[in-house]
């Protein structure tokens, strides 16, 4: 039998999504995010939707300071290879470890097979994070979180692939 709830079984697969995409003031600076497009709407209302924010959860405040990757990716910090470092140099990595760990346990009790996350986080960034210096620069990789719900076979998605979203939940929900 499949894990998680499948639509073959009367229930609707359900999408682990970034706090602030819910226009939840949870980021580094306090605000949110919304994301008011049309799918992503939809699925709020059908009840599918998970709200998850893995920096609070994981035990830093709102506001905080901006933190950035430093000497590699998501996947490095998972394995003790990188670092989540602030601006003045601040080690917040068991901060961003443990919110990842809890995004895994609620994707989990939940059955969550999709996530949303936002882009550019050092926690949800899927494709892309910045590089570690604070200089604006974008790399390519993930964040921690990402890294995490991947290596455990959750499909992860930035907030701007909502129709790569719709397909995947098509497919599932076969």
């Amino acid at each position: 039998m499949p894990h998680g709830p499948v639509a073959t079984l009367g229930l609707m697969e359900r999408i682990l999504v970034s706090a602030c995409l819910l226009g939840q003031p949870v980021r580094y600076d306090g605000t949110g995010r919304r994301s008011d497009d049309r799918l992503f709407q939809r699925w709020r209302e059908e009840g599918r939707l998970v709200a998850f924010c893995p920096e609070v959860r994981g035990g830093l405040p709102v506001p905080r300071p901006a933190a950035e990757i430093s000497g590699g990716l998501g996947g490095d910090v998972l394995d003790g290879r990188a670092s989540v470092l602030t601006r003045d140099g601040a080690d917040v990595t068991r901060y961003f470890v443990e919110g990842a760990r809890q995004a895994l346990d609620q994707a989990c009790s939940h059955g969550i097979r999709i996530a949303i996350l936002k882009e550019g986080s050092p926690s949800c960034g899927s494709g892309r994070v910045f590089d570690g210096t604070f200089s604006g620069r974008p790399v390519s990789g993930d964040g921690v979180t990402t890294a995490l719900l991947e290596r455990n076979g959750i499909t992860v998605f930035a907030e701007d692939a909502l129709d790569a979203v719709a397909a995947r939940l098509a497919d599932l929900e076969r």
